[in-house]
């Protein structure tokens, strides 16, 4: 073979160095040290204040112990140390990994555990079920606890770790040397997933994938400089959809929410001047059904985006109607948040609500720094032809997709059969390109955003003594897109009534998976007693749902 014409340039700190959203809190504090970068009740902080004190975190955290690559759980709402971890914590060369506040004890032990935490940041309204957690973890491993206290917080505060955040934040360094990872495919987070079973699964995403993504944000939306954005979408879903880091990139203005409620949503944008925000369908509704004095005085223009379900017509001409844009995205934690947009032609606003609806409610083509997201068949791994009828399965290849699951080669290996990542999504590929959901192979509920595992809440409810067989499937939901529905065959002379299993469910779940609807009958089975579920999901929306 002839010899490469460059072999003599060698790459060398003056010509590279490794992809990380690190870069950009460093660049946002250089350039615009007085910029605002977090809003947060009375709080102003600037981008140099942000900086120093994700230094102070970083510096903290290797004096306290962690060394590199452990993981520091949090579990925080949308408030500025969650902000702050999205940086300090990799600085540190820690991984950060952001737990879901709505689950139970027993989930968050579970994490701690499979993960190994070394230190883990919680939020005071947290802290019970936090301390239950730390009870139950089966490795009783030293672990640094520091409470994240904040002043917005109403309730009854307990107190559970070493020090507050911001007396662990006084012993470290705001002159703290961080440096950029070795190797940008050195993990940066851990995110856990429910999956199709309820043993969740870790995904490690790494610092490329991170900053391409944040970078895609950039791009897809258009993004400005010193854009405000709204964080109503939880931080710990795929760690915000990379926007803490996208913002950074824009010395942007994180305008954080405790709570997701229209008055306080609606307060935040005209207060300010909100530009930007994620959610689910639900987050949306609560703006478009919010009552009409509230709304009034909404500037017009406000770019929102929204996944987990397709937007309906009717959510759509809300939205027009206050004047906001809705862009519709699609992804999974594995592949960092957003992977596919549904990126909108000029010549659709001459069309008809429905029929924007129709082109809306597709998930789109790849995000723009994805390497690929296309329908294939899932034993050939062909694409499909384009006709937007044939089936096959969404799958997505490049960097913006995670490094595998923590601790579980054989999930990783089937995830990546083929040099892809198979989503189990079903869907077809219309002639210009653009992906349509049309099932899921896996018994996911979307329930507010929220993934809850079909067999999870299948296992609860056969721990019930009456029950003899139980399914669970998703019912359409108006304001939560989908919720659980539970089809229930009772063992003979059983009188358990739907209030009686619902309580039961309570015990064993968070509260956003207790089923919202249960059915008693006989289930239907194929010849080999499998159940139809099927069957069950055209009898699902039918189904008279339970004051919770």
């Amino acid at each position: 073979m002839p010899a490469l014409f460059d072999q003599d340039l060698p790459r060398n700190p003056a010509n590279f160095a490794a992809l990380s959203p690190l870069s950009f809190l460093e660049r946002a504090a250089d350039v615009y040290p007085h910029r605002v970068a977090i809003v947060h009740g009375a709080l102003r902080q600037t981008w140099a204040e942000t900086y120093a004190r994700c230094r102070r975190l970083a510096s903290a955290l290797r004096r306290g112990g962690v060394g590199q690559g452990e993981v520091v759980a949090v579990m925080l709402p949308n408030t500025p140390p969650m902000v702050e971890a999205h940086f300090g914590v990799p600085m540190a060369g820690a991984v950060l990994n952001a737990l879901n506040t709505r689950l139970d004890p027993e989930a968050i032990a579970f994490m701690l555990d499979h993960g190994e935490a070394s230190a883990v940041i919680v939020d005071v309204e947290f802290a019970p079920v936090m301390r239950k957690a730390i009870a139950q973890r089966k490795e009783q491993r030293p672990l640094l606890v520091i409470d994240a206290e904040d002043a917005l917080f109403t309730g009854p505060a307990q107190r559970i770790g070493s020090a507050t955040y911001e007396e662990f934040l006084a012993q470290g360094d705001a002159e703290f040397a961080w440096e950029l990872p070795a190797d940008e495919w050195d993990a940066i987070a851990l995110s856990y997933t429910s999956g199709t079973t309820g043993s969740p699964k870790g995904v490690v995403t790494h610092h490329r994938g991170a900053a391409l993504n944040a970078i895609s944000n950039v791009l897809e939306w258009d993004m400005p400089k010193h854009a405000a954005y709204l964080w109503t979408l939880p931080m710990f879903h795929c760690n915000g959809w990379c926007f803490p880091w996208t913002l950074a990139a824009r010395a942007g203005i994180n305008v954080c929410l405790r709570r997701v409620e229209a008055p306080a949503i609606i307060d935040a944008i005209k207060t300010h001047g909100v530009t930007h925000y994620c959610g689910a369908p639900i987050v949306h509704s609560l703006l478009v059904n919010a009552p009409g004095e509230l709304k009034q005085g909404l500037p017009v223009g406000v770019k929102a985006m929204v996944a987990g379900m397709a937007p309906p017509a009717s959510l759509i001409e809300g939205m027009e109607a206050l004047g906001f844009e809705l862009t519709h995205v699609y992804g999974l934690t594995e592949v960092y948040g957003p992977a596919t947009v549904c990126a909108k032609h000029d010549e659709w606003d001459a069309l008809d609500v429905g029929e924007r609806a129709r082109l809306n409610a597709r998930q789109g083509v790849r995000y723009h720094l994805q390497g690929a997201a296309r329908v294939l068949d899932a034993q050939t791994l062909q694409p499909v032809p384009m006709d937007d009828e044939t089936m096959g399965e969404i799958m997505i290849r490049g960097n913006i997709t995670m490094k595998g699951y923590l601790k579980n080669p054989q999930a990783t290996a089937d995830a990546f059969a083929g040099g892809w990542y198979h989503t189990g999504d079903l869907a077809v590929q219309y002639p210009d390109g653009y992906i349509k959901i049309k099932d899921r192979s896996k018994d996911i509920i979307i329930s507010g955003g929220e993934n809850i595992s079909s067999i999870e809440v299948e296992d609860v409810l056969y721990r019930h003594p009456d029950v003899l067989a139980a399914a669970v499937v998703a019912k359409p939901d108006a304001r939560w897109g989908e919720t659980p529905c539970a089809f229930v065959e009772l063992k003979p002379g059983s009188a358990l009534t739907a209030e009686e299993l619902v309580a039961h469910c309570r015990k064993h779940l968070a509260g956003f998976k207790v089923p919202r609807a249960v059915v008693f009958g006989e289930l239907p089975q194929t010849s080999t007693g499998k159940i139809q579920k099927f069957e069950l999901r055209k009898r699902a929306g039918s189904a008279s749902a339970i004051d919770l």
